[in-house]
């Protein structure tokens, strides 16, 4: 199936039946990428009674109850309410679901504190203003353990602010990166890049998202995408989500 879209007045096809999933899979236990010192995910029978939500117990159906943090366990998407005072919620911000999107691959660069960072200089290699609604970044080297990384503690790579404000320049609305954050994982509390990104206090654009925890094998190649960004509706600033991308067909 093909569908047919056009950004900034260029024509773009994609092939819908040839779509690459980008989020990981919610597993039980420990089998997932973890950060913040989250609890696991739990799945857990409901039990009232004689009634038992599990059929391998014996019950009639399987009815469980789900314990995740979205922040914490897997794929997810924010809004601003991540950092804001003010409640903004997902479901209010993310309006809609498919953009022009960009996969590129990055090498945080070492600091001179030890720190891998992604840089403003980076990215101005790899993006143009006004190219693509949203931006996916994958970072290198990269392997499918990214599935089951415990994050927490570990200071992962994350995105200098100046890189996001790069972002905003360029008009991108949607970044979607394979990191636990797109800020350091202690830093007093400032979310430079997190802030930079949505223009918290003063500029806000509310209808930005980021999304973490993504992963994107080595088969799937950068380029131009058609990206549906799949969430649940959750009155919350953030949701588990399953972003989507469509290679797009030469014209």
């Amino acid at each position: 199936m093909l569908i047919h879209f056009e950004y900034h007045e260029k024509q773009y096809s994609a092939d819908l039946s040839g779509g690459h999933d980008l989020s990981m899979r919610l597993r039980e236990g420990l089998e997932n990428a973890n950060c913040f010192w989250a609890p696991p995910v739990q799945y857990e029978a409901v039990r009232a009674g004689e009634f038992v939500g599990s059929t391998a117990e014996g019950g009639p159906v399987n009815f469980f109850n789900v314990r995740f943090n979205p922040h914490g366990n897997g794929t997810h998407t924010e809004c601003v309410g991540h950092i804001a005072k003010e409640r903004f919620v997902l479901p209010e911000c993310l309006r809609q679901t498919h953009f022009l999107a960009k996969l590129v691959s990055v090498y945080p660069q070492k600091m001179e504190d030890g720190d891998r960072v992604i840089l403003r200089e980076q990215l101005e290699a790899l993006l143009s203003p006004g190219e693509c609604q949203a931006l996916i970044i994958r970072t290198l080297p990269n392997d499918d353990l990214k599935q089951t990384r415990q994050y927490s503690g570990a200071n992962p790579p994350y995105l200098h602010a100046d890189a996001a404000a790069w972002m905003v320049e360029c008009g991108i609305e949607h970044l979607l990166l394979d990191l636990p954050s797109v800020d350091r994982e202690e830093d007093g509390g400032a979310l430079a890049a997190h802030r930079a990104f949505w223009q918290y206090p003063h500029a806000v654009r509310r209808q930005a998202t980021i999304t973490e925890l993504i992963y994107a094998p080595d088969h799937v190649k950068d380029g131009l995408y058609l990206l549906n960004l799949q969430t649940a509706s959750f009155d919350l600033d953030a949701s588990p989500s399953k972003p989507v991308i469509y290679p797009l067909l030469p014209r």
